[in-house]
């Protein structure tokens, strides 16, 4: 391989939320646009890079929106956790038709459609170059899927965690709504946390900052964009110490 292709990373965590996979549509999973995704995932799997990944579920149920209508909480992050099962179920569906060996590895236990997480066994998927696509949350209530991921890129020794979003990095204030709206290239874990920016949820920024853990905000919508900056390209925002 040389030294142009070569990644800047050999271990990432790709979190996308679960709304990505819906496309246009108001609800549910677009599966084009999955495939859209997947195909992004197989280009940076064949430079060489071992990919973690974590689907949020809000396309399809939001515990905290279920809460709120009158749900017991704890009741509706397991519904939540459940829709993130169905995510990962479609992605690796997809994945598999792009010939690359995927595994769903489920924080609630359900043999029949996903492995147990077993975070050895998990190790060696991805040394044996196995998509691993982590479902069900942390299998906790009150912990949002960003945790999830943020966790699971810890345990798994990720090099950094990458954010696919509909903006192509993290801003002072809503670009779709501010046309001054102003771009970081770096923002500190800190800065993320006093500033509200809306990167992930505050635990998780916390979990990334104990452990060092560089997050990379991106536009999952931009054709290439994932490649790119593992290629050193690209618009993104860099969120570390």
């Amino acid at each position: 391989m040389s030294d142009i292709t070569k990644p800047s990373y050999k271990r990432v965590m790709l979190k996308i939320s679960g709304e990505a996979l819906m496309g246009d549509q108001g609800f549910g999973l677009h599966p084009p646009t999955v495939e859209r995704i997947a195909k992004e995932v197989k280009i940076v799997h064949d430079m060489g890079v071992e990919i973690c990944m974590v689907i949020g579920g809000g396309n399809i149920f939001r515990g905290l929106q279920g809460s709120a209508q009158g749900m017991e909480r704890t009741t509706a992050d397991y519904m939540g956790m459940l829709a993130t099962v169905m995510n990962a179920l479609a992605m690796q569906s997809a994945l598999e038709a792009e010939n690359i060996h995927t595994r769903v590895i489920s924080a609630i236990t359900m043999n029949e459609v996903a492995e147990p997480y077993i975070r050895r066994r998990a190790v060696r998927h991805l040394e044996k170059k196995r998509v691993c696509i982590f479902a069900a949350g942390t299998g906790n209530p009150y912990f949002t899927t960003d945790t999830a991921a943020t966790l699971r890129a810890n345990e798994m020794s990720c090099e950094a965690i990458f954010k696919g979003t509909k903006v192509d990095g993290v801003y002072d204030k809503d670009p779709a709504k501010y046309a001054d709206a102003k771009r970081y290239d770096t923002v500190s874990y800190d800065d993320v946390l006093a500033k509200r920016l809306g990167v992930m949820d505050a635990s998780a920024i916390a979990l990334a900052r104990d452990n060092n853990l560089p997050i990379i905000v991106f536009s999952l919508d931009e054709p290439g964009g994932f490649k790119g900056i593992l290629a050193g390209e690209g618009t993104y925002t860099r969120v570390q110490g």
